[in-house]
């Protein structure tokens, strides 16, 4: 009976520990975290429930990243969710000395010269916020209603190459995640597998 017991336990225990593994679920409610952002103050998910929000990670000298800042692809999907009302918080969990890696000047340097629109730049040196959501690769996006329930995990589309020419026919799979979410109508791609630069975690 005891060896049963604690087979079970064993059993729980490691489904909690996959759980954790997964990150976050669509459907399921987005964790809430803290973190400091580019100009030193702290911002929470918890501070934005009633807005939808859109998490990217990030690494700028990613080369999947650059083809999407480098075209503008970025950009003007940032632009037109943030004109939408949509949150956009862009995420770097690089460690110190790691790629990718910036201070909050370098950061808010790099959105001025890219002409980004992210509502905030947080920095997760410490990998904490990036953990917490199973971030694997930059990029790597998800969006949340204004409930706080994820809707969509994954890649940005559907081109996993760090070619700009890839982009010519791609799908957005944020930009038609938010569509659909926006008009009321059910997301036809939830989960997507990340593509890009591994995060540089901490170690």
């Amino acid at each position: 009976m005891l060896n049963k017991l604690v087979f079970a336990l064993i059993i729980v225990v490691a489904l909690s520990v996959a759980g954790i593994a997964n990150g976050v679920e669509v459907g399921k409610p987005a964790p809430n975290f803290t973190a400091v952002d580019s100009k030193g103050n702290e911002v929470s998910l918890s501070d934005f429930l009633g807005k939808p929000v859109v998490l990217e990670w990030t690494n700028h000298d990613c080369p999947y990243v650059r083809k999407h800042y480098g075209s503008g692809n970025m950009q003007r999907t940032q632009s037109a969710l943030t004109d939408d009302g949509v949150v956009w918080l862009s995420i770097i969990s690089s460690a110190e000395g790691e790629q990718g890696y910036v201070s909050g000047a370098e950061a808010d340097k790099l959105t001025a010269t890219r002409g980004a629109y992210p509502s905030s730049v947080l920095l997760d040196p410490e990998g904490d916020v990036g953990r917490l959501y199973a971030a694997r690769t930059t990029p790597h996006m998800f969006l949340i209603d204004e409930k706080g329930i994820v809707q969509y995990q994954g890649a940005i589309d559907d081109r996993p190459s760090a070619r700009p020419a890839s982009l010519k026919g791609a799908t957005n799979y944020v930009k038609a995640a938010w569509d659909s979410l926006k008009a009321g109508n059910d997301i036809e791609a939830v989960n997507t597998k990340p593509y890009g630069c591994s995060v540089k975690y901490s170690h």
